[in-house]
């Protein structure tokens, strides 16, 4: 019984060190968004300064679960729980990068006026934010129908980018001098389009935690 509280423990800090992750995460993106729209480097230099934190975080979730799997040697749903804990940290960790990523932008537009205001960034951003969010709470919850709706939200992603490609390349065949920084904002959308696909691979762990079964949401 006593090994049972501890084992219930443990894993209960990796619950919420996985909802800390995530919500770094969506602090990450919205502010390196924010960062970007108003060409505010400071912001972004935050930004990338506070991406030690979520490796810290992700460091914590492997020690802890690695020595569970050591000292308790768990089986079925209890490995599981685990081995999901480690893929969605890693998900996580790989979407506080891409957010880093968009914050460099910013960076190295710096003095520079944007091209054109930003409207599927942003856009895009705020659908994956609520990805990002809704794909923590489905693993808090293990709520499979939540984490099957990642992949809905993700084509919306995808079609939001498709949209913002199509109108940066034929900004650039009108306007050859701003090819550089439309170059850049494609970058952004695809970093943007990549963190909603680790959020997707989040609900895929989900399923996986719940049914034993992962299924391909990423389609």
């Amino acid at each position: 019984m006593i090994r049972r509280k501890e084992f219930d423990k443990d894993l209960e800090e990796l619950r919420s060190l996985l909802q800390q992750m995530g919500e770094h995460v969506t602090d990450a993106l919205e502010g390196a968004v924010t960062a970007l729209q108003t060409l505010d480097t400071t912001r972004a230099q935050e930004i990338v300064k506070a991406d030690l934190h979520l490796n810290a975080m992700e460091d914590k979730i492997m020690e802890i679960g690695s020595r569970l799997i050591i000292t308790q040697q768990p089986v079925a749903k209890d490995l599981r729980r685990i081995i999901v804990a480690f893929k969605i940290s890693s998900d996580l960790e790989r979407m506080g990068d891409l957010a880093l990523d968009v914050a460099k932008v910013t960076m190295r537009i710096q003095g520079q006026q944007l091209i054109k205001p930003l409207v599927d960034i942003p856009r895009m951003a705020e659908i994956v934010t609520g990805m990002t969010t809704e794909a923590i709470q489905s693993y808090l919850d293990e709520n499979t129908d939540l984490a099957y709706k990642m992949a809905q939200d993700d084509d919306q992603v995808d079609q939001l980018y498709s949209l913002m490609i199509n109108e940066l390349y034929a900004y650039m065949v009108e306007k050859p001098d701003a090819l550089s920084q439309a170059m850049l904002l494609t970058l952004v959308g695809r970093y943007i389009e990549r963190i909603a696909d680790h959020a997707t691979n989040i609900g895929e762990s989900v399923v996986y935690l719940v049914t034993g079964k992962r299924p391909d949401l990423n389609q």
